[in-house]
């Protein structure tokens, strides 16, 4: 063992540093299998005090740091480069929750804690903590505040950012920034916590954050509707915010394609038996017994339908049905896989723009070649779509890989043009940080290297990440 290795081992224990090339393993590639890194081992720290002497340990000893929660990311962010001088800081052992205050609505949370664990927390203390993405059962905070993650329920509750009050994290020197208070109005200068969410571990690393808790829902009204057509969809959300007294929870895109990919993997039935080439999924909710949130929603989509931007739509009837409905948009991407490979965009636009961005970005993509199949859905009512490009049908996997650049870049160039972004959630990490050197202003650029420099001005975090 070198110097360090000895050291990092002496530090955490032997639950605490791992060297054995099985056990890293797993965490030296990505969730998607994208990229692959080599490490000088995996740290473990168990508590803050820990964390901050290994970063110390690190610095002295030039070590560069990759912080990795479940490493279920979908951009590289977690997963080291090849040259082995990283070292894996995994937080699965930082997984106690330290308070609960119910009359203040947080949770204040270690980093390694699993998403669906807090969730359950919250849930136990009648408490809704509304953060809510596909990989819950095994993602862990620390990831999600370092990608400002998003998921179903950002209409409503807002990303991860929105979420948070304080966060407790390891600065470069190794030192601990405590700004990890459950205040929601704290006016005493720069609110340095927005640093650290969404940075995806460039510039510190988070051990803790207080969070923001919500009165549990009572009442849920779930509706899957056709679309007349793809431009009635702003016009739809408008209507449903509006007679909800803006309870809506979720407002999904799913297209005919994605749902035919779904049956024919096994994904179940279309209940909704119209040939429209989009459809929504929409969910509002209220914390109260009294409010008819069921009435108000149905009388949004029968307004909806008198003005013809709604073809047909049905309202689930009961748990089961609405689990029934919500099991469609899983299935969607859980059959993506299944038809070989896809390139994907993780994109935001005005939601205005949503239906002129589908249009002209499916459009270069046919006149670049027409074999191309795009499948376009995600969480409309906050302007997120994921736009996946899937190979040709009998294509070589490999080599539709192998053209990531040119379909990213004719994508991207329409995100631009309708004045969008390139990552709405899932981050920048090693995938789009060409992109983003491409696309972004030189002066917002200069910008957060100036913070890059201040905060960690020997690149000690996450090497090769977003900059």
């Amino acid at each position: 063992m070198t110097a360090f290795q000895e050291q990092a081992a002496a530090l955490l224990g032997p639950k605490g540093f791992l060297t054995d090339p099985a056990a890293l393993a797993p965490h030296i590639r990505d969730w998607r299998g994208i990229f692959q890194g080599a490490a000088i081992g995996m740290a473990l720290p168990a508590s803050t005090a820990e964390a901050a002497a290994l970063v110390r340990l690190c610095r002295d000893h030039g070590i560069s740091i990759v912080p990795q929660g479940g490493n279920t990311g979908l951009s590289g962010a977690a997963t080291p480069d090849a040259g082995g001088n990283n070292l894996v800081v995994n937080m699965r052992r930082m997984n106690r929750i330290r308070a609960l205050d119910p009359l203040n609505n947080t949770i204040v949370v270690e980093a390694g804690c699993i998403l669906a664990d807090i969730q359950s927390a919250a849930a136990q203390a009648d408490r809704l903590f509304p953060l809510s993405l596909a990989a819950e059962g095994s993602c862990q905070i620390g990831g999600n505040l370092s990608t400002n993650a998003g998921g179903i329920n950002v209409l409503r509750y807002g990303n991860a950012r929105d979420l948070t009050l304080g966060l407790e994290v390891v600065l470069a020197d190794g030192s601990v920034l405590d700004v990890l208070g459950g205040l929601r109005k704290d006016n005493t200068g720069y609110d340095l916590k927005q640093f650290f969410i969404g940075a995806e571990g460039t510039l510190g690393l988070i051990t803790a954050a207080s969070l923001k808790l919500f009165p549990a829902l009572r009442r849920r009204a779930t509706a899957l509707v056709a679309l007349g057509d793809i431009a009635a969809a702003p016009m739809v959300l408008a209507r449903c915010r509006a007679a909800t007294a803006d309870q809506l929870v979720s407002f999904e895109l799913l297209p005919r394609f994605g749902l035919a990919l779904a049956r024919q993997h096994g994904g179940g039935r279309l209940p909704l038996d119209h040939p429209a080439d989009w459809f929504l999924l929409i969910e509002a909710g209220s914390p109260s017994e009294d409010i008819d949130i069921s009435g108000s929603l149905e009388r949004a989509l029968g307004e909806g339908m008198a003005a013809a931007e709604i073809a047909d739509g049905l309202l689930a009837e009961s748990e089961a049905q609405r689990r029934e409905l919500w099991r469609l948009r899983e299935a969607m991407v859980e059959a993506q896989p299944r038809e070989g490979a896809g390139i994907k965009h993780d994109i935001s636009v005005p939601v205005a723009a949503i239906p002129a961005f589908i249009r002209a970005a499916t459009e270069a993509l046919a006149a670049h070649d027409s074999s191309l199949r795009p499948l376009i859905f995600g969480h409309v009512g906050d302007g997120n779509l994921h736009f996946n490009v899937l190979q040709p049908a009998g294509a070589d996997p490999a080599g539709f890989q192998a053209r990531t650049g040119e379909i990213n870049r004719l994508v991207h160039d329409c995100v631009t043009a309708h004045q969008g972004s390139i990552s709405a959630e899932h981050g920048i990490g090693q995938l789009r940080r060409e992109e983003l050197a491409r696309l972004k202003s030189p002066v917002v650029l200069a910008a957060m290297r100036a913070v890059k420099q201040a905060l960690d001005p020997d690149g000690l975090f996450n090497p090769g990440k977003v900059l």
